[in-house]
């Protein structure tokens, strides 16, 4: 493992849930702090990171559309959420001293920057996280969807996918325990196998356009930084 970061410019996805405490939902502010203490040693070493967050420790549109709720307007309740969550980051990340910025595709001018490609990227030569918040804007896709995305507009070298689980398994390590992770797997593969990665429409994106995936714990130990430093024991690369 080398002493520097392999990767210059990073997509950070993270699920609303990691911001939830022991009850499950809501925002912990404890949780956003471990959170924001591992990005900032990542972004010591120099990387330039771009994190995009769920919202599901909010709200879950699923649940609203089994009530009968339109789509649309559940997503969008989805997409606020998202927003909610960038701006405990940002509190967060500030208060550690790294300098922020949370820019959304809803336009919410008072809170937050609405999402503007070359002002992402100018922000982050600059040494700034960005926390981008509002899903793409539109209902009907997730935040998966959302990171694949803007990890192209912005040339993003990879999509970091953070999760409980320290990459992709064979089958769920919770059922199975001979279960089998994989240190590195290609596009073809995760299709084939019909491993769970992102949703579809994301994965597609990023296969078609060759933006690499990893998957990891974000809740173990210094996996991220480890990660970004280029250990490849950590969590599950996949390419084409």
């Amino acid at each position: 493992m080398e002493n520097r970061p392999v990767y210059k410019r990073i997509i950070l996805k993270m699920s609303g849930e990691a911001l939830a405490g022991d009850q499950g939902y809501g925002i912990d502010p404890d949780r956003a702090e471990e959170i924001c203490e591992k990005i900032k040693s990542i972004h010591e070493l120099g990387v330039e990171i771009a994190i995009v967050i769920g919202g599901g420790n909010i709200w879950r549109g699923a649940q609203g559309v089994a009530r009968g709720m339109a789509q649309s307007t559940a997503d969008h309740i989805g997409m606020i959420a998202t927003v909610m969550n960038g701006l405990a980051l940002q509190d967060s990340l500030e208060r550690l001293g790294v300098t922020t910025r949370v820019q959304t595709a809803i336009e919410m001018k008072a809170v937050a920057e609405p999402y503007i490609r070359l002002r992402a990227v100018r922000h982050m030569e600059k040494g700034r996280v960005v926390i981008i918040a509002g899903g793409t804007g539109n209902p009907y896709f997730t935040t998966d969807t959302a990171a694949a995305l803007r990890a192209m507009e912005v040339n993003a070298e990879i999509v970091i996918k953070a999760t409980k689980v320290n990459g992709v398994y064979s089958a769920d390590p919770k059922k199975f325990p001979d279960a089998v992770r994989y240190e590195t797997l290609t596009y073809k593969q995760v299709f084939a196998e019909r491993l769970q990665v992102m949703d579809m429409t994301a994965f597609t994106l990023c296969e078609e356009n060759n933006m690499p995936i990893l998957v990891l714990n974000l809740w173990s130990g210094d996996d991220l930084k480890m990660a970004v430093l280029g250990d490849s024991s950590v969590g599950t690369l996949i390419q084409g």
